[in-house]
C-alpha cells in the first residue's frame, strides 16, 4: 500500500534561534519513499544535515524572529503487514547480549530503572522469560495508565507515570522499557508514524506515536504498549534511549509553538 505522510509545525521566535530538527523519515525507510521527504520552511532558511550517535537524520537551521513554518512530506511504500509477532523468541543471557545492546539495558532520563527494579521484579518475576515476559510486561502498562492528551507533561518520567497512573503514549512507552530493562531485556525509545489503516476511525487529531523496540532472539521487535496489539503502517522517525535523545524538535532559546500538524494516510 501507498501512505502520504508529513508534519507542519508553526513557531513564533522573538528572537534568531537555533535548532535541531528531528521530522525525517529513518533511513532504515528510506528506500521506500517515493521522493526525499526533504525539510522545508518558510521562510527560507540555510539547513544543513548530519547523523547522530543513534544513526538518526537531523537538521540543523537558524530560525528568524518571528513567524516560522517548518516540515515534510511524501509517499512510503509499505508491504501493508502489521507489527511482527514472534511469541518464541527467546530472551538472551545478559553475558550473551551483543555490546551494542548493553546500553540499552541501563537507565536513563526518563527510564530511571534503580527506582524501579524491585517493582519490576515483584511484578514480572514470575512470568516466563522472552516474549511472554514483555508482553506481560505491555499488558500491566497497556492496562494501569490511563491515557489522555491532557494528561500531557514533558518531564513526566517512568517513575512519575507508574506512580500517578496516567500519560500519553511517550510515557506508555518510558515505563514499559524502564521495567524491560529492570528484567535484563535491552528496550529503546521510537518514534514516528502510526496510520489507522486497519483501526476504527476516531475523531482525534493525527500526532506523532512513541513505541518501544526490545532485543529477542537475536533481532529488535516492535511493542506498543499504548495499543497493545499490531499495528499497519508504522513509520519510524528516530529512536534512541528515551525522549531526551530523540525530540522532534530542540529549541535553543525562547519559542512559542503555534501550530502543529501530522498526517500519515492510505492512498
Amino acid at each position: 500500500m501507498r501512505l502520504r505522510l508529513g508534519c507542519e509545525l508553526t513557531y513564533d521566535f522573538p528572537a534568531q534561534t537555533p535548532m535541531i530538527v528531528m521530522l525525517n523519515v529513518h533511513s532504515s525507510r528510506f528506500a521506500d519513499l517515493e521522493h526525499p521527504d526533504h525539510l522545508i520552511s518558510r521562510p527560507a532558511v540555510p539547513i544543513e544535515s548530519y547523523r547522530d550517535s543513534y544513526g538518526n537524520w537531523c537538521c540543523r537551521l537558524v530560525a528568524p524572529a518571528g513567524r516560522f513554518t517548518m516540515g515534510t512530506q511524501s509517499v512510503i511504500r509499505d508491504d501493508g503487514t502489521s507489527d511482527p509477532c514472534m511469541p518464541d523468541a527467546t530472551q538472551h543471557q545478559v553475558q550473551d547480549l551483543p555490546s551494542e545492546t548493553l546500553l540499552y539495558l541501563l537507565g536513563s532520563r526518563y527510564c530511571e530503572t534503580d527506582r524501579l527494579s524491585d517493582e519490576a521484579w515483584r511484578l514480572f518475576g514470575n512470568t516466563p522469560f522472552g516474549w511472554a515476559r514483555v508482553q506481560a510486561i505491555c499488558d500491566f502498562v497497556h492496562n494501569h495508565i490511563q491515557f489522555g492528551y491532557h494528561n500531557s507533561r514533558p518531564t513526566r518520567t517512568a517513575y512519575e507515570a507508574y506512580s500517578e497512573g496516567v500519560g500519553v503514549c511517550r510515557d506508555f512507552a518510558h515505563l514499559a522499557i524502564a521495567f524491560c530493562r529492570c528484567m535484563n531485556i535491552p528496550a529503546r525509545y521510537c518514534t514516528g508514524y502510526i496510520s489507522d489503516v486497519g483501526q476504527p476511525q476516531l475523531a482525534e487529531t493525527m500526532d506523532m506515536a512513541a513505541w518501544m523496540e526490545v532485543y529477542l532472539g537475536g533481532r529488535w521487535y516492535i511493542f506498543d504498549p499504548r495499543n497493545n496489539s499490531p499495528q499497519f503502517g508504522r513509520v519510524l522517525i528516530a529512536q534512541g534511549r528515551d525522549a531526551a535523545d530523540v525530540p522532534l524538535t530542540h529549541t535553543f532559546g525562547p519559542n512559542q509553538l503555534t501550530g502543529f500538524r501530522v498526517w500519515i494516510d492510505q492512498i
